[in-house]
């Protein structure tokens, strides 16, 4: 069970030329959980984490990080992987993973030793000594991963980490921040691909221009939306009609959309069977953490998320 907050963020605000990028931001991370800050590109979650992280100060606001004042005073303790990547190109892969640990206090020797027990259980043990340069994009951003935890950190913060990745290294980047989560590690990433927070995150902050629009779980976020039927039946009209919501819509092939009515399922089935409607088929489907960011966040804000997702597969490919 968490503990208390990893980080903790009360009413933080920082203007660039006199633009808010973040304004009033307010959170808690508690420790030992996988906390997703999701919104689209320009919505501040850089600017976010680089203030929790003390790379840049607040203008306005408080902080703390694993019980800092100064951030900067945990930075052992902590792995963070920015959005902008970078590698000494001529490095070999177990080197530039001992030296990012080195930076962060990690003996050489044992990061040497570390690297090459990472590559190695993740199947990429083939590649401990080759360059850097030598590698594809997707493979040099993972060793940037391991390079982030090979100190084993008690908070790993990742900034858009799947950006630029395949699906086989999505795959790879989602099962590693799993196990870093079991062995103990409070993991805090933004996103802009909703379905990566809804795979990993316990708890989320929606960001939308600089503003946190929601704060809460995964569930909680969900449950602001009712659940919604999908009706088909063999009678186009009848008296069972009526028991349908007002704002019933029906669709492609004959299949009725609408809310699940507040009296729960029971009186409307009563109401379709009673009335002949010839139920074919009927289904209550719960709203996804997409459909509950269009709620919280609006349909513009979902829409750049698209986009966003769009152009970087187009990248990756």
């Amino acid at each position: 069970m968490a503990a208390g907050p990893a980080i903790e963020a009360k009413g933080l605000f920082k203007a660039f030329d006199g633009k808010p990028a973040v304004d009033g931001i307010s959170l808690a991370v508690p420790e030992g959980t996988i906390y997703g800050i999701l919104g689209p590109n320009g919505a501040g979650k850089t600017t976010t984490l680089r203030m929790l992280l003390g790379i840049i100060n607040p203008d306005r606001g408080h902080r703390t990080l694993l019980g800092h004042e100064r951030p900067l005073e945990a930075a052992r303790l902590v792995g963070y992987m920015p959005e902008e990547r970078g590698l000494y190109p001529a490095m070999t892969a177990r080197d530039v993973i001992a030296f990012m640990g080195a930076l962060r206090g990690l003996p050489l020797d044992v990061g040497r030793k570390r690297a090459g027990g990472l590559l190695a259980d993740n199947g990429l043990g083939d590649y401990t000594d080759q360059p850097i340069k030598s590698l594809s994009k997707g493979m040099a951003q993972t060793i940037q991963l391991f390079g982030t935890i090979v100190h084993r950190p008690k908070l790993i913060v990742l900034d858009e980490p799947f950006s630029g990745l395949d699906a086989i290294n999505q795959g790879r980047l989602e099962h590693l921040i799993r196990e870093e989560a079991a062995e103990g590690a409070t993991i805090i990433f933004s996103t802009h691909v909703i379905a990566h927070a809804e795979r990993l995150c316990e708890r989320v902050a929606i960001i939308a221009g600089g503003r946190i629009r929601f704060e809460g779980s995964v569930a909680e976020a969900r449950e602001r939306l009712r659940p919604q039927v999908r009706l088909r039946t063999r009678a186009a009209d009848g008296a069972w009609r009526r028991a349908l919501p007002a704002d019933a819509e029906v669709r492609h092939g004959g299949i009725w959309h609408f809310e699940l009515p507040e009296g729960g399922i029971e009186p409307l089935l009563k109401a379709l069977i009673e009335g002949g409607a010839g139920i074919e088929e009927l289904s209550i489907e719960r709203p996804g953490l997409h459909d509950a960011f269009v709620a919280i966040a609006g349909e513009a804000a979902a829409r750049q998320m698209e986009t966003d997702e769009e152009r970087e597969v187009e990248a990756a490919e």
